[in-house]
C-alpha cells in the first residue's frame, strides 16, 4: 500500500484540484480530496499567455516558478488539513499548467508551466510532471492522457461506454467491449461560457447554465461555430485555449454581422458546447456517457446532452462510484505511478504515438 498525490489545474482555470489515493487494490481508494483557488494575479497571467498577449521570457519564467510555488504551497498545506504525513506519499503526480498546445506541423510541442523541482524540494516528496513530450517524440499528440485511466476503472464485458470529461475543453474516452480504447478533444466544453459570463456578469461561471437558459439559441450562429475545421479533422486530435478563446469568439460574432443579445450567446455557447460533443458520441452505439468535470454540475447542459443523445444514458461518473471533481487529479497520481513503476502511461490508439511508454519526469527531492 502507498499513497500517491494527484494535483490537475485544467484549462478552465477555476482552481488547482488535489488528491490523494491508493492505487494496490482493483479499485483506487481516493482519501481525500481538495481544491484551492489561483492567486488572482497568476490566473490573469495565465489567460493572457495562453491567448497569446506578448509575454517577455523573464515573465514565463516569473510564471514557471511562481506555479511550481503555489504547487508546492497547495500540497503542503493539503498535507496538514488531512494529516497525511509526507513520508507516507509515494510520488506527486503534477500536470502543470498548459499554456500552449500545438501537436501538428513541423515542429510540434506543447508547453505546461510550474517548476516541478521547486514542487520537490519544497514538500521533500517525489514529483513526477512533464507528463506529454513523451509521448509527442513518439510522434503522438500528448493528449489526452487519461483514457488508459478511464479504460481501468470503468471498461465493461457488455456496455459501450464514453467517460466525458467536461472543463475548459470537453474531451471523451471510448470504451466499448472487446475494442482498444481510443480518445479525443471534442471541442470547447465550459472555457467559452465561463470567459462570455465572465466578460458580462462579473462571474466565474454561469451556475446550473440558468443564464444560458435565459437565452435562446441562435441556430445561425451555432452553424457557424460548428462549420470550424477542428471539428472535421479525425482522431487523434487536441486542442485547447490556443484555439478556443475570446478571440475566436469575437470573430464568430463579426462574421454572423447581426446583432445578438448576450444571453442568447450564452445560449448558442451552450449548445456549441452540447452539439459538439453529441455529434462525436453518435458516431458510437448507443450505451452510457458518464460525465465528468466541471460540466457535469450543469444542469442545462447535462439536460441538453440528454436530449441530443437520446440513446445514451447520460450520468455523472459519481453514478459509478467515482467521484467527477477528482477524476482528473486522480488520473495524474495514476500516472505518477505508472512512472514510478516503469509502466506505460500513454495508449497509442488514442494519441497516435508510436508505441506504449512511460510517461513523465521524475524529479527528487534530494
Amino acid at each position: 500500500m502507498g499513497t500517491y498525490i494527484g494535483i490537475m489545474s485544467g484549462t478552465s482555470l477555476d482552481g488547482i484540484d488535489i488528491v490523494a489515493a491508493d492505487f494496490s487494490a482493483s479499485a483506487p481508494a481516493l482519501f481525500h480530496k481538495a481544491m484551492y483557488p489561483f492567486p488572482d494575479a497568476l490566473k490573469s497571467k495565465l489567460i493572457g499567455l495562453s491567448q497569446g498577449e506578448p509575454i517577455t521570457l523573464e515573465e514565463i519564467g516569473t510564471i514557471d516558478h511562481f506555479l511550481g510555488k503555489t504547487y508546492a504551497e497547495t500540497v503542503n498545506r493539503f498535507l496538514a488539513e488531512t494529516g497525511l504525513d509526507p513520508n507516507d506519499v509515494l510520488a506527486i503526480g503534477c500536470h502543470g499548467q498548459t499554456v500552449f498546445h500545438k501537436p501538428t506541423g513541423p515542429m510540434p510541442f506543447t508547453m505546461q508551466l510550474g517548476d516541478a523541482n521547486l514542487i520537490a524540494a519544497l514538500t521533500g516528496i517525489t514529483t513526477v510532471a512533464d507528463f506529454r513530450r513523451k509521448d509527442m517524440a513518439l510522434g503522438g499528440q500528448g493528449a489526452p492522457l487519461v483514457p488508459a485511466f478511464h479504460q481501468s476503472l470503468f471498461a465493461d464485458a457488455t456496455t459501450s461506454r464514453v467517460v466525458l470529461n467536461i472543463g475548459g475543453i470537453a474531451n471523451i474516452s471510448v470504451i466499448e467491449p472487446n475494442k482498444p480504447v481510443v480518445g479525443f478533444d471534442t471541442g470547447p466544453g465550459n472555457m467559452l461560457m465561463d470567459s462570455w459570463i465572465n466578460h458580462h456578469k462579473g462571474k466565474a461561471y454561469d451556475h446550473d447554465g440558468e443564464w444560458a437558459a435565459s437565452g435562446t439559441i441562435n441556430r445561425s450562429l451555432l452553424e457557424q461555430m460548428l462549420s470550424e475545421p477542428y471539428f472535421d479533422l479525425p482522431a487523434p486530435k487536441s486542442t485547447g485555449r490556443e484555439l478556443f478563446h475570446q478571440g475566436w469568439l469575437n470573430t464568430q460574432l463579426a462574421l454572423l454581422n447581426e446583432s445578438v443579445s448576450p444571453e442568447d450567446v450564452q445560449a448558442t455557447l451552450l449548445a456549441f458546447t452540447a452539439t459538439s460533443i453529441a455529434n462525436d458520441v453518435k458516431s458510437i452505439s448507443e450505451g452510457e456517457l458518464l460525465v465528468c468535470g466541471g460540466g457535469a454540475q450543469n444542469a442545462a447542459l447535462m439536460a441538453s446532452l440528454q436530449r441530443l443523445l437520446p440513446r445514451w444514458q447520460v450520468m455523472p461518473t459519481d453514478a459509478k462510484g467515482i467521484d467527477g471533481d477528482s477524476l482528473e487529479a486522480l488520473a495524474f497520481a495514476w500516472l505518477a505511478k505508472q512512472a514510478m513503476e516503469g509502466k506505460p502511461g500513454n495508449v497509442p490508439e488514442v494519441t497516435g504515438a508510436s508505441r506504449p511508454c512511460r510517461l513523465g519526469a521524475i524529479y527528487y527531492p534530494d
